[in-house]
């Protein structure tokens, strides 16, 4: 049976084909995916339609039809183009062979006159080819610079189309492996074109990379290479990009890592501010019942802690990522830049951003650029604009290799134009703190006079100031006590610590961490102390008292048990003459002082248990069986036990040798490894707890205030111009202060009368309501009818006859 099918289009007149059946292109095409082989004729028919009307948009393009806006094709012929287009990419597939330089020819059309195609018909071809790149009918390859060349277009439409086909297609094809072929090959015509003068191309290959650099899709060194390189670029536009992408790198990854642990973190929070007030509550405000959930609301909140700062350790211990820190040729880089940095004359913000990126650069690798340190003294200067981030980049360019010698007369600069006494409180604060950030990286520029002269700031009436001023004197506390003068030192947890030497390193002879794992006793207890020791109150320690004073008459009882039993372990070490061997003989004299001293203690002892058996023989106290012993003897055996003990301990320590790890070959297994990582994260968490407040010192008395970086942190860490200024207040507009006002008036309700708001009062009845509504008393009742009735009669009384008063006169 034959059917007459009519192909309607969006072209004005129908095209028929053998049969009698009209189908339009959407429904046709639903058919033919289903019956591929029963619509070849079709198939044939549209594909020469698509090539007539191709030809005939290509005669129209050179003949050069006009109109008001320029040149314009017949819509008509574009519609129809665009249409078959779209249908003959969606069925392509179905028909490899009959279709197989369709994909070619599509993309030399897009080629050849994109830039003439009007945007409609355009954006259609360029989704039909999209279509047969997603379907792998088209290579990536080859067609990547016609994608990358329509986003210079001024069709804003095609460019996002083209940007987001881009950036998905290679991230599709990155999902499951990397594929360093295609990679390299999409690379190298990305890489070519980024170098090309072109400045409207580079921009979009710009943009690109970044965007995939970002996403974490080229995350290697060809790509960070390729784009540090754009700051090289003739155009300056380029170079701009490529600066800021360089600084803001960092403030992107912050707030993705802070918005995903917002996200991770958000349903564990603690819902209790750890401080010590809170503790007090929890252990001495309230009923047994609610201390004991503020206690456990506290363990809960602490243990929160450890775990978010073990978890920041680790962050931090991780592989830091920049394209800064994938440099070939850092060195050169820095250089290069450099030498632009001198010679350009670009505004002042352009030349800030280079002096960053030349700064991030030299403290990321350790480089040493000595030319940079005095271009950036001449900038050194209360008033200059934009100060703050100057000397940001003056501290992140410092480092342990570069020699003090260079960098003093910087220091020197800083100190005189910014700590002096007729300098703003501001500009002191901030010196101050840029002169901490520099010792704490090189700590050779500081001197003995100059830094007592600058701790003096510490009275300072300013807040900022003093805050300041002490943090240095901190810091010095910390790597060199013996600058300061003896009331600033304290009680330094090193008191003959010193900086290193220019070149000094420190070379590791050990594992490093495993000297925690020597003194873990294996107990996994810590946390359950440290929880412990937030109930340390007075209550806690006179119960504490009273544990102590019964734990001590138990071990007494044990050490008299076991005295027999030491007893013959010393006499396995003593000799048949009854002295102890020569490796003894130091101990020996050491043990008869000891001796007399403990026979001291046992005639006080003595006298004390005789008052005490005087006081409880007079109050008829009677004792048990097990406590009739002597005194005298039970303290003997005490005091020989202890001498023997004692003995025993030091002939360990003096013969003993330092015990391995590993008994039988001294290395470390993964265990231990695993081991050395908690115990660092558990001695973090323990550091920030007790600087919080939230736990006692202790043992750990002499912890230091705050822990050192290496310069390896230092080197990774960014310096963030906000904190050189902290506390330190900004003088505010007269705008600001409005909105200052304004906020404070936000919560506060309109301006009412104390009458009208008691009028409008809902909450009950006021006091004097309230006693008129108390019951009276049954005398008072009567008292109150019988008034009542007497000035009812003298009412009616009066009612009668006019009261003209009495007279004057007679």
């Amino acid at each position: 049976m034959n059917f007459h099918r009519t192909i309607t289009g969006m072209s004005p007149e129908p095209l028929s084909a053998s049969g009698s059946e009209k189908l339009s292109l959407p429904s046709l095409q639903s058919k033919m995916k289903c019956d591929p082989e029963g619509y070849e004729s079709e198939l044939h028919l549209i594909y020469n339609q698509f090539k007539s009307s191709l030809e005939l948009f290509k005669q129209q393009a050179d003949l050069g039809f006009k109109s008001v806006s320029g040149i314009r094709n017949d819509p008509a012929v574009a519609k129809d183009l665009g249409d078959r287009a779209m249908f003959l990419a969606h069925v392509t597939p179905f028909y490899p062979t009959h279709l197989a330089h369709f994909p070619a020819q599509l993309a030399e059309f897009i080629r050849s006159s994109a830039g003439t195609l009007p945007s409609g018909l355009c954006l259609h071809v360029t989704q039909a080819l999209i279509l047969l790149m997603n379907r792998k009918m088209v290579d990536m390859g080859d067609n990547l610079a016609l994608f990358m060349e329509l986003q210079t277009f001024g069709n804003k439409a095609l460019r996002k189309l083209a940007y987001s086909h881009v950036v998905h297609s290679i991230k599709r094809m990155n999902q499951k492996h990397k594929n360093e072929v295609k990679n390299r090959a999409l690379q190298n015509v990305l890489f070519e074109m980024l170098r090309q003068e072109d400045e409207t191309k580079a921009k979009r290959v710009l943009i690109t990379l970044r965007e995939l650099h970002q996403r974490k899709v080229w995350f290697d060194e060809r790509t960070a290479n390729a784009i540090c390189t754009a700051c090289f670029h003739p155009s300056s536009r380029i170079m701009i990009a490529c600066l800021s992408f360089l600084l803001d790198y960092e403030k992107f990854e912050d707030d993705d890592s802070d918005a995903s642990s917002s996200e991770d973190e958000a349903p564990h929070t603690p819902q209790i501010v750890l401080n010590r007030e809170s503790i007090y509550k929890a252990h001495h405000q309230g009923t047994i019942a609610s201390k004991k959930k503020k206690k456990a609301k506290l363990q809960r909140a602490m243990r929160s802690m450890k775990k978010q700062q073990r978890l920041s350790s680790e962050k931090s211990n991780s592989n830091y990522h920049t394209p800064l820190n994938h440099l070939k040729d850092p060195q050169g880089f820095a250089e290069k830049l450099f030498s632009r940095l001198q010679t350009c004359n670009e505004r002042f913000e352009v030349k800030m951003m280079m002096l960053k990126v030349i700064a991030r650069t030299i403290g990321l690798h350790r480089l040493i650029l000595l030319n940079f340190y005095p271009f950036l003294q001449k900038y050194i200067q209360p008033h200059q604009r934009d100060v703050t981030s100057l000397l940001a980049a003056a501290v992140q360019a410092c480092h342990d290799m570069v020699p003090p010698d260079a960098i003093q007369p910087l220091f020197k600069q800083l100190v005189n134009q910014f700590v002096h006494d007729r300098s703003r409180p501001e500009a002191i604060a901030v010196g101050l703190n840029v002169t901490r950030e520099l010792c704490l990286r090189i700590p050779l520029l500081m001197t003995e006079d100059l830094l007592q002269d600058l701790a003096l700031y510490k009275k300072s009436h300013e807040k900022a100031v003093s805050i300041a001023a002490r943090s240095l004197i901190g810091l010095f506390r910390e790597i060199c006590p013996s600058l300061l003068i003896k009331k600033d030192r304290g009680r330094p947890t090193n008191p003959k610590a010193r900086p290193k030497a220019y070149g000094e390193v420190n070379v590791l002879s050990n594992v490093p961490g495993v000297e925690l794992l020597e003194e873990d006793d294996g107990n996994e207890d810590g946390d359950d102390a440290d929880e412990a020791s937030l109930s340390g109150t007075d209550d806690d320690l006179d119960h504490d008292e009273m544990v102590a004073s019964s734990d001590d008459e138990d071990n007494q009882i044990a050490n008299s048990d076991s005295g027999s039993e030491e007893d013959s372990v010393v006499a396995e070490d003593v000799d048949s003459d009854g002295s102890i061997d020569d490796n003894d003989s130091d101990v020996s004299g050491d043990e008869d002082d000891e001796e007399d001293e403990d026979d001291e203690d046992e005639e006080d002892e003595e006298n004390e248990s005789n008052n005490n058996d005087a006081k409880d023989s007079g109050t008829g106290v009677k004792d048990n069986k097990a406590k009739k012993r002597k005194v005298a003897d039970f303290d003997k055996q005490l005091t020989d036990a202890d001498a023997s003990l004692r003995a025993l301990k030091r002939l360990a320590k003096e013969n003993m040798e330092p015990i391995s790890l590993d008994s039988t070959d001294g290395f470390l297994s993964n265990e231990d490894f695993q081991r050395i990582k908690e115990l660092k994260a558990k001695k973090d968490a323990r550091f920030a707890l007790t600087q919080h407040g939230l736990l006692k010192k202790g043992a750990d008395s002499k912890s230091p205030a705050f822990k050192i970086p290496n310069s390896d942190e230092l080197s990774i860490k960014r310096v963030d111009p906000a904190k050189l200024e902290v506390h330190v207040k900004k003088r505010m507009s007269k705008e600001e202060r409005l909105a200052l006002v304004r906020a404070g008036r936000e919560d506060r309700g309109k301006y009412q009368a104390r009458a009208a708001i008691k009028q409008k009062k809902t909450g009950g009845m006021s006091n004097r309501q309230k006693e008129h509504k108390k019951p009276m008393p049954l005398a008072a009742k009567r008292a109150k009818v019988a008034k009542s009735r007497i000035d009812k009669k003298k009412k009616q009384q009066r009612a009668g006859k006019q009261f003209r008063g009495k007279k004057a006169w007679k």
